[in-house]
């Protein structure tokens, strides 16, 4: 449902759904109800200043009935944000798509205490682009290759690339060159395949029993030491210390999927504080950035109908060489 307010400040209008029944007899009163231990006094102004709409942009007043609307929208009272330390990069504009480098600690989207510091406001404002939409997302944590769509007309076009798998991702990431004490050896190229859940209320994705949903190619690519970064046998003894540089081809998109196949093969990624172990959180630590990088997109596009593919130009700060 098409929002009846513009983007304000490079962030939607939110939306919110009015009960069919209950103790408020006007949306005035229900919004004091849900956010009135807030701001009560922003919820006021915004009725008066009819900045509170429903379907069609009809402003609603502190009178408004309850039952006349089912869904509203409104601005909501935007926090005071410090500007994260990493910078975007473009790598690619037209008037269909945009392709950029996204920093590690930047998320593609607003949500929770970064509305202003994401990837995807930041752009909005940068660029004046107010109908930019991601095609994909990286987790916050992720660095690399992000697709935005600039052109709402020729949206659906890319989207259906995604929804049909035609879209080839590459990822890079550091581990130890060799699985941790009580797993297997693992014999590369490998596939990982198993079936991945995550439920909205819980931090982390699960391997649950069932058909698999998710699958991983995985290669490793070169192996060195952790502290001189000089190649390295991994076979050979005393070395304990060697990492490596992988390889991961997604062929499906679950969230945490790489960080949770990583993880079940008894090497998880360097500096990453949910898998294999969910460490305490603590304040982003901007020297250690998680090893995970997406490296490359490839796909024929639906405009052109040429072959493109788009190459990050970041590099993992543990990876040798």
């Amino acid at each position: 449902m098409q929002s009846p307010l513009p983007v304000r400040d490079g962030v939607n209008a939110t939306r919110l759904r009015l009960p069919d029944e209950g103790p408020w007899d006007t949306a005035m009163d229900y919004m004091m109800h849900r956010w009135g231990h807030i701001d009560p006094q922003g919820i006021l102004d915004r009725f008066d200043a009819g900045e509170i709409v429903g379907e069609g942009g009809v402003r609603l007043s502190r009178s408004t009935k309850l039952e006349d609307h089912t869904f509203i929208w409104y601005y909501r009272t935007l926090p005071s944000e410090t500007r994260l330390p990493v910078e975007i990069t473009i790598l690619h504009q037209d008037e269909h798509i945009l392709v950029v480098d996204k920093p590690h600690f930047l998320p593609t989207t607003p949500g929770g205490t970064y509305i202003q510091e994401s990837a995807l406001v930041r752009l909005r404002n940068q660029l004046n682009l107010p109908d930019l939409i991601p095609m994909h997302r990286l987790d916050r944590m992720t660095a690399g290759i992000l697709l935005l769509s600039t052109n709402p007309e020729t949206r659906g076009k890319y989207q259906v690339l995604f929804e049909k798998r035609q879209v080839q991702k590459e990822y890079e990431c550091v581990s130890a060159a060799t699985p941790a004490d009580g797993y297997p050896a693992v014999e590369f190229p490998t596939v990982v395949r198993n079936r991945m859940t995550k439920s909205r209320s819980y931090l982390l994705a699960e391997v649950i029993d069932g058909e698999p949903n998710a699958e991983t190619r995985i290669e490793r690519l070169t192996t060195f030491d952790a502290g001189t970064r000089r190649p390295v046998d991994p076979t050979s003894r005393g070395t304990a210390s060697a990492r490596a540089l992988y390889r991961l081809e997604p062929h499906t998109g679950k969230t945490h999927q790489l960080r949770v196949h990583m993880a079940s093969l008894g090497l998880g990624i360097v500096n990453d504080s949910f898998y294999p172990d969910l460490l305490d959180k603590a304040p982003d630590d901007y020297s250690k950035p998680l090893q995970l990088l997406a490296r490359g997109i490839t796909f024929v596009d639906p405009i052109t109908k040429q072959p493109v593919e788009y190459r990050s130009q970041l590099e993992l700060s543990e990876a040798h060489g």
